[in-house]
């Protein structure tokens, strides 16, 4: 049975979420199958996708539990209820909206809710946030996350923006329970080219590299 631990558990397990902010509603379900054979199953679908809660469905039916298949960039409740109506197991606000955990729990779904300062970060945790997204990451960096854990470990942070290859080992060593990956994978021209290949070969590069970071540390 699917419930909202589970889900959390394997995002945790899968390590790398793959934020897609696709140009057509067309593309999410071939390009979600070239993730699946780079290695990366945690796929959130944002709502900048056109018509973002028919691609969850069209992934979600297509690829089964093959993949995990979330909402990102949802900031209102109306989104919020689309994308777990379409099937999503987790929801991700890249900003601090509390009001949306209390429906994605009562679907007993997972939800990742945005935060930038410790304040926000602890807030959202308090709040029953299964997971804090700290977003954007890239011009903060592990170093912040490294800081902001030492006053609060137990927050279980997802950071979003600046994660590429090279920084997978030190956003992972400062305590990060997964990595949201942006455009260092979904990049502009595999998405403006529809290379799926290209995003496979890339995948297997992310994913290759996330087992070496867990296997040394």
């Amino acid at each position: 049975m699917i419930t909202r631990e589970s889900i959390k558990l394997e995002l945790c397990e899968a390590g790398l979420i793959a934020v897609v902010r696709a140009r057509t509603c067309e593309q999410a379900v071939p390009l979600s199958h070239a993730l699946i054979s780079g290695g990366i199953r945690a796929i959130e679908i944002t709502f900048s996708t056109p018509d973002a809660p028919e691609a969850i469905r069209n992934v979600t039916r297509d690829l089964g539990d093959a993949a995990i298949v979330g909402a990102g960039t949802v900031v209102r409740m109306e989104q919020c209820h689309a994308a777990l109506d379409a099937g999503a197991r987790f929801v991700v606000s890249p900003i601090l909206r509390t009001s949306l955990i209390t429906p994605v729990h009562n679907a007993n779904r997972a939800i990742m809710v945005g935060a930038y300062s410790p304040t926000e970060a602890q807030t959202a945790y308090e709040s029953g946030a299964d997971m804090v997204k700290i977003f954007p990451a890239d011009g903060l960096g592990p170093s912040y996350i490294k800081a902001l854990r030492a006053p609060l470990p137990d927050l279980p942070i997802v950071p979003t923006g600046g994660v590429r290859l090279d920084t997978i080992e030190p956003f992972l060593k400062a305590g990060c329970v997964a990595l949201g990956v942006g455009s260092s994978l979904l990049t502009k021209s595999i998405l403006d080219s529809d290379d799926w290949p290209a995003l496979t070969q890339l995948a297997r590069q992310f994913s290759d590299r996330l087992k070496q970071v867990r296997q040394s540390i």
